[in-house]
C-alpha cells in the first residue's frame, strides 16, 4: 500500500528518527544518526526499500495518538475479531541531563497488546541497508533472536515470542488474546561488532526502556512555559523540534527525511537531514519563546567548534557533526516517493551565498542575551566578525533563503537580514557594553535602510528583489523584524499584493518567479504563519485567529506538518515532519497569545519575537518601558 507523506508519524531519540505509517509499518529509519544511510526506506521505494511491519492479519481499521507529552506512538487496530494496540518508541538512555546529552540505544522498540477479543499479529522485519542497496544475511541466534548483517550495518532483533524467516526477511505470526502482550526490538550496531548489544533485552528490560523513554519526554516538556489557548499544538511542535535535535552536538536538522517531493512526480526532492544555520537559529528562537535555554547553549557550543571561531569560513549549513562537505548524489536505483525522481542524498546548496544567515544568527544572539544568557567575549568576537562580513558583502547578489538554483539576485529578504545583523549587533554592543565600531555600523545600517526603501520599493511596495516585479512572501518579515510598522502604507500594500498573487485557499506560495527548476510546488506553510503574524501586529486579530485555525487544521492526525501543502486538500508535501513549520507554529501561537494579553506597542516598528519573548518570560513590569525605548531609538 502506497502511503501519503502525512500518513506517517515520527519516532525519535535525539540521535536519529523513524517514520511509522498508519498500517504499523516503519518505512524510514536511519542508524546511528539522522544523516546515516537508511536501514528501512520503503518510503522512497515500495518494492526494494525495506520496512519493519507490525499489524493484524486480514482487514483492519487503525487510529493513532501519541502518549500525552511524549514522542511515543500508540496505534490501535480494530479487526472483525479483536483489537490490537501497538506502542512504538526509539528508547533513550536515562541518567543524563534533560538537555543536550540524552543517550540512545540505537533501536526501535514495539509492544503489541491485545485489548479485546482475539487477533493474529503479523511481524515482518526486512531491512535493506544503505538505502535499499542490498538484502542482508539473516542468522538466527536463538528461537527469539536473530542477526541481520551486511556491509557496515547489523540489526539485532529480539522478541518475546518465536521468530521465523527466510533469506529476505524475518517473519512471525503471533496469536494474541485479550490481555496478552508481545514485544519486539530491532537494535542497530556496526557490522564489525561480533555480538549484539551488550545486553540482549528480556521482557523486564523492554518494559523498563519504554517507561524510561516516556519519563524522559514528559520531564523535558514539563519545562515548556507556554500556557495559552493553543497548548496542545505548541507542546506537540516543541516535542518535534526536540526530537530533531542531535544530542551529541546540539545541531538541529531541518527534517529527518530526504527527497520527499514538493510536487508528486517532480524533481524538487532534497536532502534535509542537515543543519542550516538559518533554520536552527529560528528554531532556537521558538524554543526560547517556550523558556528553553539548554538547547541554545548546546548549539552555541556546536557552532563555536564547527566554525573554529572563524566568521570568514562560515557556511549556510553543515552536517550534524560539523562536516562541511555534503556532496549531492542521486540514488538512481530508487524509484522515489510515488515515483518522484531523483532521490538525492547530500545537498548541493551547501556552498551557496545566502546573506540572510547573518541576520538570523544576530537576531538569535540578541534574544539569547535578552533571556539573561551570557554572551562570552569569544562569542562577541565571532559575532563582530560576522557583522564586519555583512558590511563588506551586503551589496552582493545571493541565492537567498529559498536557495534558488539560478543566477544570484539582490533579494530584499537578504538585504533586510543584513540590516537586522547590524541592528542587533548595535543593540548587543550597547546593552552589554562590548567593544565595537558602533558609529560605523550605524552608518552602514542607515545605508541599508535607504537602499531597501529606495531600490526595494520603487513602485510603492516591496518586491522579491531589486529591479523585480515579482511577489515574494519572505518580505513579510519587514515588519516582523522591526524595519517598518505593520500598519505602514508600504507594508499594507505589500501584504495586499502578496495575498492577491500568492494566496490560494487561505495559504501562500513562496513566490511567483522562476527559480531554475522545472515543475511546481505546494503552498509553503511557513509563509502563511508569517502572514498570520503580520495580521496580529496590524491589529487584525480576528482575521489572524481565523488563519491560525485553518493552519492548525492542516496537521495530520497526530499533529505533524510537512513543509508544504496542496491547496484545497491540505495534503502534505516535502520532507516530513518539517522543523520550519513547527517552529513557525510555536512562534505564531506565542505572538497571538501575547497580543491578546497585552496591548501592542505603539507607535513605531518593533521586533515581533522580542515582543513575544518579553511577554512569555514574564517580564511584564519592564514591558512597556522596554518598547518605549525601542520605538524612540
Amino acid at each position: 500500500m502506497r502511503q501519503r507523506i502525512d500518513d506517517y508519524a515520527l519516532l525519535g531519540d535525539c540521535h536519529s528518527a523513524a517514520l511509522v505509517g498508519r498500517d504499523g509499518s516503519i518505512d524510514w529509519a536511519c542508524f546511528p544518526r539522522f544523516d546515516s544511510p537508511a536501514v528501512f526506506c520503503r518510503l522512497l521505494d515500495v518494492r526494494r526499500g525495506g520496512s519493519f511491519g507490525v499489524s493484524p492479519e486480514g482487514t483492519f481499521h487503525s487510529t493513532r495518538r501519541y502518549l500525552e507529552d511524549t514522542n511515543v506512538l500508540v496505534t490501535t487496530f480494530t479487526t472483525p475479531t479483536g483489537v490490537l494496540e501497538l506502542t512504538d518508541c526509539m528508547p533513550v538512555r536515562p541518567g543524563l541531563s534533560r538537555g543536550a546529552r540524552v543517550g540512545t540505544r540505537h533501536s526501535l522498540l514495539r509492544r503489541l497488546r491485545c485489548l479485546g477479543g482475539e487477533v493474529k499479529a503479523r511481524v515482518v522485519v526486512s531491512p535493506r541497508f544503505e538505502y535499499g542497496a542490498f538484502v542482508p544475511r539473516i542468522r538466527f541466534t536463538s528461537p527469539h533472536a536473530a542477526e541481520l548483517l551486511g556491509g557496515a550495518d547489523a540489526l539485532w532483533v529480539t522478541a518475546t515470542h518465536p521468530l521465523s524467516g527466510n533469506d529476505t526477511a524475518l517473519r512471525a505470526r503471533w496469536p494474541l488474546k485479550a490481555g496478552d502482550e508481545a514485544w519486539v526490538e530491532a537494535a542497530w550496531t556496526p557490522s564489525l561488532v561480533e555480538r549484539g548489544p551488550a545486553e540482549l533485552p528480556d521482557l523486564a528490560m523492554m518494559r523498563r526502556r519504554l517507561e524510561e523513554t516516556v519519563a524522559f519526554w514528559r520531564e523535558w516538556i514539563s519545562h515548556c512555559a507556554y500556557d495559552g489557548e493553543y497548548t496542545r499544538a505548541v507542546r506537540r511542535s516543541a516535542l518535534v523540534l526536540k526530537a530533531l535535535t542531535y544530542a551529541p552536538s546540539g545541531a538541529i536538522i531541518a527534517a529527518p527525511t530526504t527527497s520527499l517531493p514538493e510536487e508528486p512526480g517532480g524533481e524538487r526532492n532534497w536532502d534535509y537531514r542537515y543543519t542550516w544555520l538559518r533554520d536552527t537559529a529560528l528554531t532556537l528562537i521558538s524554543l526560547m519563546l517556550l523558556g528553553y535555554q539548554e538547547e541554545a547553549l548546546a548549539f552555541r557550543y556546536w557552532l563555536t567548534r564547527t566554525s573554529a571561531g572563524r566568521a570568514e569560513d562560515i557556511q549556510i549549513m553543515y552536517g550534524i557533526r560539523g562536516h562541511r562537505l555534503l556532496p549531492e548524489v542521486e540514488l538512481t536505483h530508487l524509484e522515489g516517493h510515488r515515483g518522484s525522481r531523483p532521490v538525492r542524498i547530500g545537498n548541493g546548496a551547501v556552498k551557496q551565498l545566502q546573506l540572510d544567515v547573518f541576520g538570523e544568527m544576530l537576531e538569535g544572539a540578541w534574544l539569547f542575551s535578552k533571556m539573561g544568557l551570557r554572551l562570552m567575549p569569544g562569542d562577541w568576537d565571532f559575532l563582530s566578525r560576522l557583522v564586519e562580513d555583512v558590511c563588506e558583502r551586503w551589496r552582493e547578489p545571493d541565492q537567498g533563503l529559498w536557495e534558488i538554483r539560478d543566477e544570484p539576485r539582490h533579494f530584499l529578504h537578504s538585504k533586510l537580514l543584513c540590516w537586522v545583523a547590524l541592528d542587533r549587533a548595535i543593540r548587543i554592543a550597547r546593552a552589554r557594553r562590548f567593544p565595537a565600531p558602533v558609529g560605523r555600523w550605524m552608518r552602514e545600517r542607515a545605508l541599508l535602510r535607504r537602499y531597501l526603501l529606495d531600490a526595494g520599493a520603487r513602485h510603492g511596495w516591496f518586491s522579491q528583489a531589486v529591479d523585480s516585479d515579482n511577489a515574494d512572501a519572505s518580505v513579510l518579515q519587514l515588519p516582523a523584524l522591526g524595519f517598518l510598522p505593520a500598519t505602514h502604507p508600504m507594508v499594507s500594500r505589500t501584504v495586499a499584493i502578496i495575498r492577491q498573487r500568492l494566496e490560494r485557499d487561505g495559504l501562500l506560495y513562496r513566490y511567483d518567479s522562476p527559480d531554475g527548476l522545472r515543475g511546481g510546488e505546494g503552498t509553503f506553510l511557513l509563509c502563511s504563519f508569517w502572514l498570520h503574524d503580520v495580521l496580529v501586529h496590524s491589529g487584525r486579530t480576528g482575521e489572524a485567529e481565523g488563519l491560525l485555525r485553518h493552519l492548525l487544521s492542516l496537521s495530520n492526525d497526530v499533529g505533524l506538518y510537512g513543509e508544504e501543502a496542496v491547496p484545497g486538500t491540505g495534503e502534505a508535501l516535502g520532507n516530513f515532519p518539517q522543523a520550519f513549520t513547527h517552529m513557525a507554529l510555536v512562534a505564531s501561537c506565542a505572538q497571538l497569545s501575547a497580543a491578546r494579553a497585552f496591548p501592542l506597542p505603539r507607535p513605531g516598528a518593533y521586533d515581533y519575537a522580542d515582543f513575544a519573548l518579553t511577554y512569555h518570560l514574564g517580564k511584564r513590569s519592564i514591558f512597556m518601558s522596554h518598547f518605549a525605548w525601542e520605538s524612540a531609538r
